[in-house]
C-alpha cells in the first residue's frame, strides 16, 4: 500500500504591499494638514499617505494622536508645488493677473464661466444662441441692478489666436451680449512688445497689454453701454458658479493698520 508522505502546514507568501499611487488630492492633504494643527481625518488619503511615509502619527501629551510631515512628506509637497507653477501657462498666469486686478479694485470676479448668450439677428430670423465662455466675468459688488456695470476680459497671448479669434464675430458678440465692456487683453512677444495693435480688434471693444512686467496698459478704452438689468440666463449662470474669494486689503495698505505693521516689524 503505497503511502502518500506527510507535509506539515503550508507557509502563505509574504504579503507585498503596493506603493500608493499618490495624485492632486494626497498633495492637497499635505498641505493642508501643513497648515494645520494635525489633527487625523482617518480616511483613505491619509492611510496611503501613512503608508508611503508621508506622514507619520504623533502621539500628544493628553493621550490623542496628530499626524506631521516627515522629511519625505516636506519634499514630495515641495515638488507638487513646484509641478503646479510649471503647469501654469501664460495664459492662466494672466487671468490670473486680471482676475486680481479686478480683486483689488472691488469688483465680484468669475473665471471659468460657462453662460448662454444671444446673438444678433434680423428681426423675421430666429433667435441665435451660443454658450459663451469667458475668461474673466466681473461685476461691481452692489445690490442695484442697473450699477454691476458687467465687464469682460478676454485673454490672447497668441497673436495667431487672436487673428483666428477675430475672424469669427459670433465670440465677441457673445462677450458684448453678456458684459456692458469687452476687453482683449493682449500678451507680450519675445521682445516686450503687444501681439497686436490696437487697430486690430474690432472698435466696439477695449485694449489692453499686459507687459512682461505685469504692468497693464491701456491701448484703446472700451466703448461702456448700459445694462439695465442682467439677462436671466447669466444670473442663473452666476448663481451655480463661485465667484473668486475677496482679495483681503494688506495692512501696509490701509492707514489705519500702518502702526499695527510697525509694531509687529522685527
Amino acid at each position: 500500500m503505497n503511502s502518500q508522505p506527510v507535509t506539515g502546514p503550508t507557509q502563505s507568501a509574504p504579503l507585498v504591499m503596493a506603493t500608493p499611487l499618490l495624485g492632486r488630492a494626497h498633495a492637497r492633504r499635505l498641505r493642508d494638514i501643513y497648515r494645520s494643527a494635525g489633527w487625523p481625518c482617518q480616511d483613505g488619503v491619509e492611510v496611503e499617505l501613512l503608508a508611503a511615509g508621508l506622514l507619520a502619527r504623533q502621539p500628544t501629551p493628553d493621550g490623542h494622536e496628530k499626524v506631521r510631515l516627515t522629511d519625505a512628506g516636506i519634499t514630495h509637497l515641495a515638488q507638487a508645488l513646484h509641478k503646479n507653477r510649471q503647469a501654469m501657462s501664460t495664459h492662466d498666469a494672466l487671468v490670473d493677473c486680471i482676475a486680481q486686478s479686478l480683486l483689488r479694485a472691488g469688483r465680484v470676479v468669475w473665471t471659468n464661466l460657462s453662460v448662454r448668450a444671444r446673438l444678433p439677428s434680423a428681426p423675421e430670423e430666429p433667435a441665435r444662441w451660443k454658450v459663451c465662455k469667458p475668461d474673466v466675468f466681473s461685476v461691481r459688488n452692489t445690490t442695484v441692478a442697473a450699477y454691476l456695470q458687467p465687464v469682460v476680459h478676454e485673454i490672447k497671448v497668441s497673436r495667431a489666436d487672436l487673428m483666428g479669434d477675430l475672424k469669427f464675430s459670433d465670440k465677441r458678440d457673445s462677450y458684448l451680449d453678456v458684459g456692458g465692456q469687452c476687453w482683449y487683453v493682449l500678451g507680450s512677444d519675445r521682445k516686450g512688445r503687444a501681439i497686436a495693435q490696437a487697430d486690430e480688434v474690432p472698435p466696439e471693444c477695449g485694449v489692453l497689454h499686459a507687459a512682461p512686467d505685469g504692468h497693464l496698459e491701456v491701448l484703446r478704452h472700451a466703448p461702456q453701454r448700459a445694462v439695465p438689468d442682467l439677462p436671466f440666463a447669466l444670473w442663473m449662470a452666476l448663481a451655480k458658479a463661485t465667484p473668486l474669494p475677496p482679495m483681503a486689503r494688506a495692512a501696509a495698505d490701509d492707514p489705519e493698520q500702518a502702526m499695527l505693521v510697525e509694531q509687529d516689524a522685527p
